[in-house]
């Protein structure tokens, strides 16, 4: 957990006025859908935060922030992962090619995008949506 919560002028001077705007969008796209609980943390070596979405237990999705930086992480289980699979074609060919070039590990593909626009937003959506059904109408 972090001591001190970034502010919206923080988010802004790290990752810049149009990846803030990404970050407030993909944020505001899986609250539509879903009613989490989230958290803010440190970001490892690779990120400087990390906002989790979870639930009962289960995380649904992290977003990422460094500088210059955003980053949207979905890990898909093996179950996850034939769903996926079974519906790959209707997925665009960024969110395939990332799925292909993740490592698998015994715990699931862990993927990590790096949005800079709202164009595969869509497909994150049916992403979580294989790991959890919506549960906001």
């Amino acid at each position: 957990m972090l001591d001190i919560i970034p502010g919206a002028e923080e988010m802004k001077i790290l990752v810049g006025e149009s990846l803030y705007d990404i970050w407030n969008q993909l944020n505001a796209a899986i609250e539509e859908k879903y009613d989490m609980d989230c958290s803010w943390n440190k970001g490892g070596k690779a990120w400087k935060y990390e906002y989790k979405y979870r639930r009962g237990g289960k995380t649904l999705c992290a977003l990422y922030a460094r500088e210059n930086c955003v980053g949207f992480m979905i890990i898909l289980g093996k179950d996850e992962r034939l769903k996926f699979e079974k519906d790959r074609e209707n997925y665009s060919k960024e969110v395939q090619r990332i799925y292909d070039e993740t490592q698998t590990y015994r715990d699931g593909k862990w993927m990590m995008f790096e949005p800079i626009d709202t164009l595969l937003f869509n497909d994150f959506i049916r992403l979580l949506s294989i790991k959890r059904k919506p549960n906001r109408k």
